[in-house]
Order: structure tokens, then sequence, then C-alpha cells
């Protein structure tokens, strides 16, 4: 399944745009200014916003990062991309990551840019880094639109929450409203990752209680990895998604060793895809593994999954491996509470086996 950013906002909660001019917004601006107190719901709303101006385009065509996982901001550069004139589409996107470390000399000249842009391209300034110069705000305030990424205080700050929950693709019992609510403090940020997580394990318009919202939310002692991979074998969710967070959490691994141990547990299955008259002996031979149980349980289970869902996996796999590597905005620990749901869900939507 795939499973779109949420982006569900109610109208008394959430994310404010202030657009340049009055009226009717009749279209996109040349420059957005992303900014707010929490850095995970800037990400998060930044996010949505790019996903929304590239459209059906293909993102690795429209899209130009500067400054994203700390690489040094080369404003010069920002200009040269947002003066250059699109070849490959209609559109260019060229965003910028930590916008506060655009310096005041710099300031002046990018605001030129904003006050005078080019059709074809959008500029969107994220915040971070430190103070977006005031020469830049005020460029934006006047020619482009100011996203305030904020979820307030005190009732503001609960209204957040509910108008989240109220407006997400699944319907929340009383009792899971407010262990969210309950869970979540100041975490804000942590929201839209349940809900995507939730989304993935259980589809779109599923009635969610406080026992099944759970698992998504909890964090206990460390596992080995075999733990994980027996849990999505076996098409348990929550079993699956509590094995990961005690790996990531109580045992430390980092994303990318998690995502090594699923991509091995994957492969064994690939190379042994179609070889339906091996024995656990030769399986294990073939995989360089000393231990015929470990062989046999991957032929069994590549054979429940079969040839097109080992495929499917693979892929999953290849896409969350850039997503922890900075592809995305999200979280690596969000990327891998989805892959692991996805995976998992495979063995339960797998069709019956013939007779």
């Amino acid at each position: 399944m795939s499973c779109a950013p949420f982006s569900g906002r109610s109208e008394a909660a959430g994310p404010t745009v202030t657009p340049a001019t009055k009226g009717a917004n009749t279209g996109d601006v040349g420059t957005y200014l992303v900014r707010g107190d929490d850095p995970s719901l800037v990400a998060q709303e930044a996010r949505v916003l790019i996903d929304r101006l590239v459209g059906d385009r293909e993102s690795s065509f429209v899209v130009e990062e500067h400054g994203a996982s700390g690489e040094d901001l080369d404003v010069k550069a920002v200009i040269d991309a947002c003066l250059t004139p699109s070849f490959l589409g209609d559109r260019r996107v060229v965003v910028v990551r930590d916008a506060g470390r655009i310096g005041a000399a710099e300031a002046t000249e990018l605001a030129a840019v904003v006050a005078d842009p080019l059709p074809s391209t959008v500029l969107v300034l994220v915040g971070g880094g430190g103070t977006v110069p005031q020469a830049v705000v005020k460029a934006v305030t006047a020619n482009g639109e100011l996203v305030e990424a904020s979820a307030g205080t005190g009732r503001d700050r609960t209204n957040w929450v509910a108008g989240h929950l109220r407006d997400a693709p699944l319907r929340f019992d009383a009792g899971a409203r407010a262990r969210v609510q309950a869970h979540l403090g100041d975490d804000l940020g942590r929201l839209a990752g349940i809900i995507e997580s939730l989304v993935s394990a259980y589809g779109e318009g599923a009635s969610i209680s406080a026992e099944e919202l759970e698992p998504f939310l909890g964090s206990a002692g460390a596992v080995p990895p075999w733990e994980l991979t027996d849990a999505i074998d076996s098409g348990s969710i929550p079993g699956a998604l509590l094995a990961l967070r005690r790996m990531l959490e109580a045992g430390g691994r980092h994303p990318t060793e998690v995502i090594g141990v699923l991509h091995r547990h994957y492969s064994n299955m690939l190379r042994l895809d179609g070889k339906a008259q091996v024995d656990s002996a030769e399986a294990a031979r073939l995989l360089g593994v000393r231990s015929p149980f470990v062989a046999k349980k991957a032929m069994e289970q590549g054979r429940r999954l079969g040839s097109e869902r080992i495929a499917q996996a693979v892929n999953l796999l290849a896409d969350a491996d850039l997503d922890v590597k900075g592809r995305t905005a999200l979280p690596p620990d969000l990327v891998l509470e989805v892959l692991v749901a996805r995976l998992s869900r495979q063995m339960r939507a797998r069709p019956m086996a013939r007779q």
C-alpha cells in the first residue's frame, strides 16, 4: 500500500499560511518560508508543501536541495538555481534547509530574487539553523507566503492534536484519543509518524482503539534481530513494531544496521527463490551459512511469500535505505516503522495457498 504523507489539519488548529496578497490564492507563489519552534513540525510541514508543489512530476527532476544533512549552505548556488530556467519540465522547486544559516550580506541578494522570481521556479525556505534574516522575511511577506508550523501552547496545543486526529484517515475511539494526548506531551512531532504507521498497518478508514494503538507508542528492552524478522514473517504488526523499538532504543542499533538485518533476511529468500528441489543442507551451502535451520526458515518463508512479494519487499527496503540516508525529511525511526508495518502486512494480505 502506498501511504501519502499525513497533512490533515482543522480550521481551528494547525500550521497557518499567510498569503502575500489579499483575496483568494489562485496558484502557487514564487517563495515560501516554513518556520516554527518545533523542528520536526517544520520538517513535516515542509515535506507536505514540497510534495504539493511537485505534484505528479518526477521529484528527482524537479526538486533541488541545498543545505540538507548539515552540508554547507552556498547561498550563491541557491540564487543561481533560482535564476536558471528549468529545462527538464515546467517547474523547478529549490529547497533551502536550515535557512537561518543565510548570512546578512547574502540576504539582500536573495531578497531581490524573492521579489522578482522566475515563473518556472518556486523557492522553499525551511526554518532552522538560526534566525532567518529580516530582509528575507520581509521579502517573503511581501511577495510569497509564510507558513507557520506551530501548535501553540495550552488549550491550543490540545486542540491541535484533537484536530489532527479528527482529520486523519482513521477513526480513533475516545480511549485512543486520550492515550495519544497523554503520550505525546510536548513531542508533537511524533503524531504524524504514529498516524502514518497506523495507516500502513491497518489501512485507511480503520477504527483504532487504545489497545490497537499501544504497540505504536511503547518501548521496552533490547531484543535480538531474529525477534524482529520472526514477527514480520508471522505477520504480527504490533510484535514487529515492538521488536523494532527495542532494537533501536534499548538495543542502541543504528537505523542502517536494522536495514542491513532486513536486507540479509530477504536476500536469503531471493537467492533461494525458484529452487524447489533444494533441501536445507544445500540451501545452507548456497547462502553461505552454517546452520541448516536458518536456511530452512528462509526457504520456507520465501515459498510462503512467493516471488512477487519477495520482489516487493526488496523494493521497499531499497526505498527505505535511501530515505534513512536523507532522501526525505522523515526521521529514520519513522521510515523504519512504516517499512516494518508494510513488510508485516504482506503476510496478513497474502492469498490462500493452493491445496
